[in-house]
């Protein structure tokens, strides 16, 4: 099958999550990904677990690894070194997220590499780039904390909460991509290669959106919220008569069409309602009324059918509910990757769809080495 980056060679120094899930989107995409490991241990996540699969490994790693080749190198041992040299002096793309200045001392810094190889892509990822935040350490908690996540997530009586995933990491290893991919198509049509640079506060601030525009353009500091909006209402998780219900209510059509088949179409003409401006000034009373009215039945009822009279509305799934969901929807949400004992590893499916070059599954995480 074509791959849209089947003559792609990337040579992985990184480690956890950022610079793998990045390194594994270009293996999905037909790149050829070589893991540079720690002999013995290997990447950090090897050891993260439980949960772990049937074959016995750590799910963790397993999520971020697939579709590469591990080998193990010493770098802190000449011949070893010399090595990862010359697997840089073929390769298109460099990927590292070790601590600012190790990889110089190294003698593979992007000064050192791109001498012998001028067309070389280089990414690395810090947490608080290369200069004054060069000693910080990048954990995606702490991130999550400094970068001010932390203050809009969570109940305004409860404490800071951290999203439950590494989100912070995710989304610098897809900010990685985007920037790898332009350098390689300028490398393409110059024959220059370049530094690409992400840290993960820098990142964190881009994904913030709405809520950095808040206050870079406004001088609005928002804050917890829990799980309303700040700028749309209904848009938060509701009690019903048994379970709870998410409206996402986004314009006055919806919400006009919401009242009706609550049977009170009166809140649409009532001033404090009529209009989403309106709304969010008043969203308290708005929620009892909303509240009072969804108690009469269950939040799988009220899903059905507001879904149906197209309100956006659903239940609260968890993992297991959410795959069943993509499943019912034929989204196949997951792959099955034979590996070589005969254990199978089973993994969520690249969302990318291409019609020409689509992502595809040749190899399970690699075992050590």
């Amino acid at each position: 099958m074509a791959s849209s980056l089947g003559d792609l060679r990337v040579v992985d120094f990184s480690r956890v999550l950022a610079g793998p899930f990045a390194t594994m989107l270009l293996a999905d995409l037909g790149a050829t990904v070589t893991k540079i490991e720690r002999p013995g241990t290997g990447d950090d996540t090897r050891g993260w677990g439980p949960p772990f699969d049937e074959s016995g490994q750590a799910t963790y790693f397993q999520s971020v690894n697939r579709n590469k080749d591990s080998i193990t190198l010493d770098l802190t041992d000449e011949r070893d070194l010399a090595r990862a040299r010359e697997l840089v002096r073929g390769a298109d793309v460099v990927v590292e997220n070790f601590r600012p200045g190790l990889m110089n001392r190294l003698g593979l810094g992007y000064d050192d590499l791109c001498a012998d190889n001028p067309g070389l892509v280089y990414c690395s990822i810090t947490g608080f780039g290369r200069d004054k935040g060069a000693e910080l350490p990048g954990y995606d908690l702490l991130i999550q904390a400094l970068g001010g996540l932390m203050s809009i997530t969570g109940s305004p009586e409860g404490e800071p909460q951290k999203v439950g995933v590494a989100m912070v990491d995710v989304v610098a290893g897809l900010f990685a991509t985007v920037g790898l991919l332009a350098a390689v198509r300028h490398r393409d049509a110059t024959g220059e290669g370049q530094r690409v640079e992400i840290n993960l506060l820098s990142s964190l601030l881009a994904a913030l959106v709405n809520q950095a525009a808040g206050y870079t353009a406004g001088g609005v500091v928002p804050r917890r919220m829990g799980n309303a909006h700040p700028s749309v209402a209904p848009y938060e998780v509701l009690p019903c008569g048994d379970g709870e219900l998410v409206l996402a209510v986004g314009n006055d059509r919806q919400f006009a069409t919401l009242c009706a088949e609550l049977g009170a179409p009166r809140l649409a003409a009532d001033d404090r309602y009529a209009t989403n401006t309106a709304r969010v000034a008043h969203r308290e009373p708005l929620r009892a009324e909303l509240v009072r009215l969804l108690s009469a039945r269950s939040a799988a009822d009220w899903a059905k059918e507001l879904s149906a009279a197209r309100v956006p509305a659903g239940v609260v799934n968890d993992l297991a509910g959410a795959f069943a969901l993509a499943t019912d929807l034929g989204l196949d949400p997951v792959v099955g990757i034979e590996r070589g004992d005969g254990t199978t590893a089973r993994l969520t499916r690249n969302p990318i769809g291409l019609s020409a070059t689509p992502p595809t599954y040749r190899s399970a995480p690699p075992p050590l080495g």
